[in-house]
């Protein structure tokens, strides 16, 4: 069996759980972990004793045997250091989103086709069984011609400095609404207010409208008393949520919608039939998506959230922040 020997850089909040599930998939080892803080890598390499650490990038990518660096390194460095890694010959995982900007997100994509390697943006939710079969409902047909799709993230949670809540969670829901429409929007448009931090917007409210037709909205804060992490998929003959908070009934399918009166012409009538909450795997996502990326540079294959589903991410994030730069409150004299 082919192992692919991993690094990761960047130790902060989401890093060491990517040095866990690499260091225990099957067929990945754990080589290196890299960060610039000394504490960092004490904490850190008490856990992963036999990963080398190192305090430099460069050292790392200097390792002939690495074969893939995970990059979980603040946002505003991720397109520079993914090019630096997919230049050294790696491949290369990048937590999300993939850039700040469209030129960044399209050097690194270039990066990527140049060296042949393979590069993955960490989509998590894309690899979330509840979202993946939500997917399968919606591109079956079953839920019949998507109407419009609605998405709560919300927390009363960690106040950034440096990325506003639509670059922070927004880059999720972005991602499963791309994948859930099959397509791009054509209008972007968002409001936000500022008010623990000024020009940081701790809510955002989005709107989006694309080529068929469907609508989406996205309610996007960290300053909020309800945690909830929950989409809506509103079809012509049936509607479903995703509801990352419940522990059990993570989907749930609704038969309900209008049925045209025959009787009647022209009017409808409301259908409310059965709920029923089809059965979704505990499977950890991002095991899933640590093990799918060893998967695709073992097998060539590309990754679901491939550097073109990054590209399309970063596309949207941007259209979304000129309409939320437009649209902020003047400073009040």
């Amino acid at each position: 069996m082919t192992v692919v020997q991993v690094g990761v850089v960047g130790l902060g909040y989401w890093g060491p759980n990517l040095a866990r599930n690499f260091d225990r998939l099957p067929g990945a080892r754990l080589a290196w972990i890299c960060d610039g803080s000394h504490e960092a890598r004490t904490r850190v390499g008490a856990t992963f004793a036999e990963a080398r650490a190192c305090a430099e990038l460069d050292e790392m990518l200097a390792d002939p045997e690495l074969d893939a660096v995970a990059v979980a390194t603040p946002v505003s460095t991720h397109a520079a250091i993914a090019e630096r890694v997919l230049a050294a010959g790696k491949h290369c995982f990048v937590e999300k989103p993939l850039a700040q900007s469209v030129p960044e997100a399209e050097r690194v994509v270039a990066a990527a086709e140049e060296t042949g390697r393979v590069l993955m943006v960490g989509h998590l939710l894309e690899y979330h069984p509840g979202l993946e079969k939500l997917g399968e409902y919606a591109s079956s047909g079953e839920l019949g011609e998507i109407h419009y799709i609605y998405g709560n993230r919300l927390n009363l949670g960690k106040l950034r400095a440096e990325e506003n809540a639509l670059w922070s969670l927004g880059a999720h829901d972005v991602s499963v609404l791309l994948r859930l429409a099959g397509e791009e929007p054509y209008h972007c448009q968002a409001v936000g207010e500022s008010y623990m931090r000024p020009g940081v917007e701790d809510v955002v409210f989005c709107y989006l409208r694309f080529p068929s037709g469907l609508a989406a909205h996205l309610h996007l804060s960290w300053l909020d008393p309800h945690k909830e992490r929950r989409f809506t998929v509103v079809g012509s003959k049936k509607m479903a949520t995703f509801d990352d908070m419940e522990l059990e009934r993570k989907l749930t399918i609704y038969d309900k919608g209008f049925d045209e009166d025959f009787s009647s012409y022209g009017e409808y009538i409301a259908r409310s039939g059965d709920t029923h909450s089809p059965r979704v795997p505990n499977d950890e996502p991002l095991r899933i998506e640590c093990g799918h990326f060893v998967e695709c540079i073992v097998e060539g294959r590309t990754p679901r959230s491939d550097a073109q589903s990054g590209l399309r991410v970063v596309r949207v994030l941007e259209q979304l922040q000129a309409s939320l730069d437009e649209s902020r409150r003047a400073a009040l004299v």
